[in-house]
């Protein structure tokens, strides 16, 4: 028999005791033509689960995988990650070759020139054609291919970013979804205690009838009822508040009344004791830090690119074509050249300095980025880890606070119903226990609650 099991039926033997052997002259005070009414007040009962409301039925598991499939922070996630793919494409295509066709007809004024505009004095002829031009970048010393490996780690980086909003999607819902169980747990204690404070009113007010109460018992009783009543006003508006949350974060529009499977066990397993010890799982797992990590590599890979914009660019050309219309000074029916480019930048007003320079101090800025979300990382798993340990010892507490609370109520049961305590004791002892009903209730979701935060600073 355990320790509270013992006290229970010590209590028990007290208030026969107390009943048996209650003096003769205070029995003798009481109205001998009117019976004492039973005042069976109900049994105080710690909430053990919150009501199961009719519809589907949700495990904590599958709330996850709704709001994967249907948050659309999770969408908008995933096309940017497609965009920033486009992205590397874009810069590559500088290192494939170009073709551009081209028709061209002219009726020029007979033995006249493009005399104005810029150094070149070309002759005009009437001419009719067609022709194809080619293009081909040789080499311009690594600048292009730089440019390609920092498109590629942005894409990576958006890549750990769509994950990381996956784990922030996980996160709320596992928020969300222990908080509709804290609110329905809640609810089921405010029902209750609506119910024995209903039962208290009637039974003190009978007592009132018979005269072997006063008017003041059964005031302070209702009084007692109509805060049972808002606390259950309170718990009705959280409960659907809560799931109207639960549905927002699992991207539904409808106000869908799920039936939320509890899977959290009376006896849950102890919080982890060392947050060093998870440091280095959480730097490796962290997709947030491995995106900056991938921005840090693509801003120094832009930065070399931006370093090479001195190197020479040199580009193969070629262009061919047919002039079946022509003037007669065209002697030939078709055109055909090739040749290579080389530019070699000279001057340009210390553009090209001052765009390496900033891409160096942005890289560098980057590089302090990674440094600040690692030591936030470490801040926020210790903070995890103690309010875990905090959530997880609160259970203990409120457990043995609502154990006492429940003695104290059978205690002030039995003392009012043989007139030792009046209504003011009995009262305070159901608000006792309707409160640690609550805290319990709260202290067994918080540490879910504190474990979920906890696997998603480690990355999980």
């Amino acid at each position: 028999m355990t320790e509270f099991a013992q006290r229970r039926l010590i209590l028990a033997a007290c208030s026969l005791l107390l009943m048996a052997f209650l003096p003769c002259a205070v029995r003798s005070q009481q109205a001998p033509a009117a019976p004492m009414p039973s005042l069976e007040l109900p049994a105080a009962q710690a909430s053990t689960g919150p009501p199961a409301p009719s519809g589907p039925r949700l495990t904590l598991a599958d709330a996850e995988r709704m709001a994967i499939e249907h948050n659309p922070n999770i969408s908008v996630a995933r096309l940017l990650a497609l965009a920033q793919a486009q992205v590397t494409r874009e810069v590559r295509s500088t290192q494939l070759p170009t073709a551009q066709g081209a028709l061209t007809a002219v009726d020029a004024h007979e033995n006249s020139r493009i005399t104005a505009g810029l150094l070149n004095n070309p002759t005009v002829y009437d001419r009719a054609a067609g022709g194809l031009t080619v293009s081909q970048l040789i080499t311009n010393f690594g600048r292009t291919h730089n440019l390609v490996l920092s498109a590629q780690s942005n894409a990576k980086a958006q890549l750990e970013n769509e994950r990381a909003t996956e784990l922030d999607i996980k996160l709320a819902v596992d928020q969300a979804f222990y908080q509709v169980l804290t609110s329905q747990a809640v609810l089921k204690v405010a029902e209750e205690t609506v119910n024995q404070r209903q039962a208290t009113v009637d039974q003190v007010g009978a007592l009132t009838k018979s005269k072997l109460r006063s008017d003041l018992d059964l005031s302070f009783a209702n009084v007692q009822l109509s805060q049972a009543k808002l606390l259950l006003l309170d718990a009705q508006n959280n409960a659907a508040a809560a799931m109207a949350s639960l549905n927002t974060v699992l991207g539904s529009e409808r106000d869908e009344q799920y039936t939320l499977v509890d899977e959290t066990t009376a006896s849950p397993e102890p919080a982890p004791q060392n947050a060093d010890a998870l440091l280095q799982t959480a730097f490796a797992a962290r997709p947030d830090l491995a995106a900056l990590n991938y921005n840090y590599a693509a801003a120094r890979q832009f930065s070399t690119a931006e370093r090479d914009l001195w190197m020479p660019t040199v580009s193969a050309l070629a262009a061919v074509g047919g002039t079946p219309v022509r003037a007669d000074q065209i002697q030939s029916s078709w055109y055909g050249a090739a040749g290579a480019d080389i530019s070699i930048p000279v001057f340009n007003g210390f553009l090209f300095n001052a765009r390496a320079q900033e891409a160096k101090l942005r890289t560098n800025a980057a590089g302090e980025q990674v440094r600040i979300l690692r030591d936030v990382i470490a801040r926020d798993l210790r903070t995890a880890v103690l309010n875990a340990q905090n959530a997880f010892q609160r259970i203990g507490v409120t457990q043995e606070m609502l154990n006492e609370s429940n003695m104290a109520l059978d205690l002030s049961e039995a003392r009012y119903k043989i007139g030792l305590s009046g209504i003011v004791e009995l009262t305070q002892a159901q608000l006792a226990q309707t409160q640690a009903e609550i805290a319990y209730a709260n202290a067994r979701y918080a540490y879910q609650t504190a474990l979920a935060v906890v696997r998603f600073q480690t990355g999980q």
